[in-house]
């Protein structure tokens, strides 16, 4: 059973780096629902629309718009706010856009990283630091069975190994600076995740949101591409699990995979399969597979034997309920409904509450 205890976050003092985003408005909206004092650094929204916006958090939380590689900007954010969490999401996070800018990419990920860091050590209110990262940090060997937090880091492409690269300063950090366990340092390695109000480039489920808006069939680039696919709110009370047990006691603290189990570990054609039939109306979608395209693995899993053994902690939605949780987000925004109310309804469906 998912570990979450909505007591604990009230009242506490809480920075989420990257709160403009996808999974960070999602943690954002837990966090405010829970009672936690909530700041927020982060550059503008990165889509239009986009779910900060439509969730309703600007009026509910300490919204700071910056850039994680202003050193100055966010030690003084840090000075003003005295957060005893941090949640580090701020990230360049498109493989395919690492091509196309790839020191953007380092200076935001790696850099970013090591200025989050920096801020943690000159700030002992700061009790719990998690670096959320991405199943991608791994040497991938195509392997058919999951990566272990003791495999190689050497993500391929830019955004992969500047996500291995920000493990690594993590580690470096840690070691280096929060050896005497006043503040616990952890990362999280979670797989690709879905959910209602993604709207990014070059993800799946957007674009088969897109397709869907504009009445055209849905195009498929990787359709035999396996990837570790979870609805955001596994990883997300993953994350608050983590950093509120850490928090209690620094022996948490360390490298943990956040992704589903094997039978959810679905290919991309697949997942469009499940959306098309959860979407109704005989939706269809066209193999686009590319014969030059950039590199991106095809076959990734995780293991995650370890975050299960050390908290009891077991993903709680399988892939065709984490779709048609998506797919509900989706024609609530596309009727103008209510959109935190559907938010709201979700979080409280994960946590198994019923009203």
């Amino acid at each position: 059973m998912n570990y979450f205890d909505n007591e604990f976050y009230r009242g506490k003092r809480v920075l989420v780096t990257g709160h403009t985003g996808f999974k960070g408005s999602w943690l954002c909206r837990i966090l405010i629902n829970a009672g936690a004092i909530v700041t927020g650094y982060s550059q503008n929204p990165p889509t239009n629309p986009n779910l900060f916006s439509l969730a309703g958090l600007e009026e509910n939380m300490n919204s700071i718009i910056g850039d994680i590689r202003d050193m100055e900007h966010l030690s003084k954010v840090f000075d003003e706010t005295q957060p005893e969490i941090v949640f580090h999401l701020a990230a360049q996070p498109i493989v395919r856009d690492s091509y196309k800018d790839p020191r953007y990419t380092y200076e935001t990920n790696v850099m970013g990283t090591v200025n989050i860091l920096e801020c943690v050590r000159l700030h002992p209110c700061v009790r719990s630091f998690l670096n959320v990262t991405t199943d991608k940090v791994y040497h991938n060997n195509e392997w058919v069975w999951g990566y272990r937090e003791n495999e190689p880091l050497d993500g391929f492409d830019p955004y992969s190994n500047s996500k291995s690269c920000s493990e690594l300063v993590t580690h470096s950090y840690k070691n280096s600076f929060f050896a005497d366990g006043h503040t616990a340092i952890s990362t999280a390695r979670a797989g690709n995740v879905i959910g209602g109000g993604d709207f990014a480039n070059d993800r799946i489920i957007p674009d088969c949101v897109r397709a869907v808006e504009a009445g055209k069939p849905i195009g498929v680039r990787n359709p035999y591409s396996t990837r570790p696919y979870q609805h955001a709110l596994e990883p997300l009370f993953a994350y608050l699990m983590i950093a509120q047990k850490q928090y209690e006691d620094g022996k948490y603290a360390g490298w943990y995979n956040v992704g589903p189990d094997e039978c959810d570990c679905v290919t991309t054609g697949e997942l469009v399969d499940l959306f098309c039939y959860s979407w109704g109306n005989n939706l269809t979608w066209d193999n686009q597979a590319e014969t030059h395209a950039l590199h991106e693995a095809n076959f990734l899993k995780l293991d995650c034997s370890k975050i299960k053994s050390v908290f009891g902690w077991r993903p709680r939605w399988h892939i065709d309920e984490a779709i048609k949780m998506t797919v509900d987000w989706t024609k609530v925004w596309l009727n103008k409904g209510d959109i935190p109310a559907e938010m709201d309804r979700e979080i409280r469906n994960y946590l198994g509450e019923k009203h």
